[in-house]
């Protein structure tokens, strides 16, 4: 039960291995980026809900249709959000797609299976009062795309996590930065930001393939260039080691998601970068920005 005021996400992404696709899918519920939940006042998050789904490469696309609460259902292992669901079935995150694109509209159609190679069961708090949450779900899963509209076919390897609190986003951090990273055989996240309250928190886990969990030292700070949107971009990388950004995904106002090339730990590896400007969604100019590419259908 997501309370109100507050927010529930579920977040997968994905890398071909020819490394020609990626995709990230998010369900929100009480979506934290929803100018409408925040025109709301937040009072009742199962009304502003969402399946967020970018393709990248070669038939992208993007869509993020909010709904209202009569297209929600959920159970321990079913999430339902208008025409697109998703469900476990005890092996693996089966997606079933049914949305248009914005803001040009297109249809994206079909399945996509998520295989966990481990599922840890571990909640790290975000602050010290608790108000915010993260789980990473699947650190490390082997993905299958199969698409009807558009034709698309591939498998890769992906990631799984959700986030979740009792407040608004917005409310708790003025930014953030957050990258996974696939190594030979471990899995890495490095997670950091700036609080409210002025504090920061930071954090590095590597993720063993038996499921072990350990800390790590973060890497030396990496600036990489800003976006065309000029959000600042802050990474971890082996020190003298370069970084390359294969593809900025994402490049908005306020938010950016960039795919990397990079060294963690004595390793190569790929990795999903991430970076939140709070701040910036707070302004008003954004979030009347939010709706072209953020159509509703209660």
């Amino acid at each position: 039960m997501v309370p109100a005021g507050g927010y529930a996400w579920w977040y997968i992404d994905a890398l071909s291995d020819d490394g020609k696709h990626g995709l990230t899918i998010i369900a929100f519920i009480g979506s934290v980026f929803s100018p409408y939940y925040h025109w709301s006042g937040r009072g009742d998050p199962d009304n502003h809900i969402a399946m967020n789904v970018a393709l990248y490469g070669p038939r992208g696309g993007w869509c993020m249709t909010e709904r209202g609460r009569s297209h929600l259902a959920r159970d321990h292992d079913n999430l339902v959000i208008g025409p697109s669901s998703m469900h476990w079935d005890g092996d693996s995150l089966r997606i079933d797609l049914a949305e248009i694109t914005a803001p040009l509209p297109k249809k994206v159609r079909g399945t996509i299976r998520v295989f966990p190679k481990v599922m840890p069961q571990t909640l790290w708090p975000l602050d010290a009062q608790g108000n915010h949450a993260w789980r990473p779900i699947a650190p490390r899963a082997v993905v299958e795309v199969k698409l009807d509209n558009p034709s698309l076919s591939w498998k890769g390897e992906g990631y799984i996590d959700s986030n979740a609190g009792v407040e608004p986003l917005e409310r708790g951090f003025s930014d953030w930065h957050w990258s996974r990273a696939h190594l030979g055989r471990d899995s890495v996240v490095l997670y950091e930001g700036q609080r409210r309250d002025a504090s920061r928190f930071a954090m590095g886990l590597r993720f063993a393939d038996n499921g072990t969990i350990s800390e790590v030292e973060l890497p030396p700070e990496r600036v990489l260039p800003k976006t065309l949107w000029r959000m600042p971009r802050i990474t971890r990388a082996d020190a003298g080691a370069p970084v390359e950004i294969r593809r900025t995904w994402e490049d908005t106002p306020f938010y950016s998601r960039t795919a990397l090339k990079t060294r963690l730990f004595g390793e190569q590896a790929e990795a999903v970068h991430e970076s939140l400007s709070l701040d910036r969604l707070e302004k008003g100019i954004v979030k009347l920005m939010l709706p072209f590419r953020m159509p509703r259908r209660a």
